[in-house]
């Protein structure tokens, strides 16, 4: 009886063994290719981030590339000139993931240098408190750039700035279009804005410099406004220059 069992038990096993390995065999060659592999070079570190294995598209060709994109935002591929012109609209090729966020760098860097200068020049850090004229605006209307927010909403004014915003963006977002149809070959964040001819007659080497010092002021602009406005914001006695 025992061996009857005994039997019927390794039957049913040497029965049902071939075809789950070959169901187990299957289902992992169906698998598709995981993204992850796509988004990373394993044969290399990042430069800024040696822990990590370096993003795809971060191959240090641009300037200011180290490797420093630890969430691979630059390695998803994405139609980023939709967000301006939906496809439907016309044909069109795509934006590249990299030039977005490299345009989107640049754009924010320097909106944040100009926005630590200003709040810095509005309290007064400069010597004197640099303010439009009129009354409105005066240090009596408006005590400090951390309260500057609210009143001006309350007075009106920054629905202008809204608007003046909006049209910029409007206008600047038209040449990524160009860009996304090939129309245009245009460097990212290149406005051909340059009235003081710092890059007139300079090398490659020279003006790649100069993009180098653009990008890493903007970085350290963006980290020092966000380190201002969080320091103002602890508490009436942090509000005014120098917000300690």
């Amino acid at each position: 009886m025992k061996l009857a069992i005994a039997a019927l038990v390794a039957g049913s096993a040497a029965a049902f063994a071939p075809q789950g390995t070959n169901q187990a065999s299957s289902a992992l060659s169906a698998m598709p290719d995981r993204l992850w592999d796509t988004m990373v070079d394993k044969t290399e570190r990042s430069k800024a981030i040696p822990f990590l294995p370096r993003p795809a598209n971060l191959d240090g060709s641009m300037v200011g590339d180290v490797g420093f994109d630890p969430f691979y935002l630059s390695s998803i591929p994405k139609d980023f000139s939709g967000f301006i012109q939906p496809p439907q609209w016309e044909e069109k090729s795509n934006v590249s993931t990299l030039y977005w966020m490299r345009e989107a760098e640049l754009k924010h860097g320097r909106v944040a240098m100009m926005a630590w200068f200003g709040w810095l020049a509005a309290d007064g850090a400069f010597g004197f408190p640099l303010r439009f004229p009129g009354e409105m605006y005066s240090v009596e209307s408006i005590p400090s750039s951390y309260a500057a927010h609210d009143i001006l909403v309350s007075q009106g004014s920054m629905g202008f700035l809204l608007t003046v915003a909006a049209v910029l963006e409007f206008c600047t977002g038209a040449v990524l279009v160009e860009v996304a149809k090939g129309e245009s070959d245009r460097e990212a964040g290149d406005y051909g804005l340059d009235p003081l001819s710092f890059l007139k007659g300079k090398s490659e080497e020279e003006v790649n410099r100069m993009k180098l010092r653009e990008l890493k002021n903007g970085r350290l602009a963006m980290l020092a406004f966000a380190g201002v406005v969080t320091q103002a914001g602890l508490g009436e006695a942090t509000q005014s220059f120098p917000y300690l």
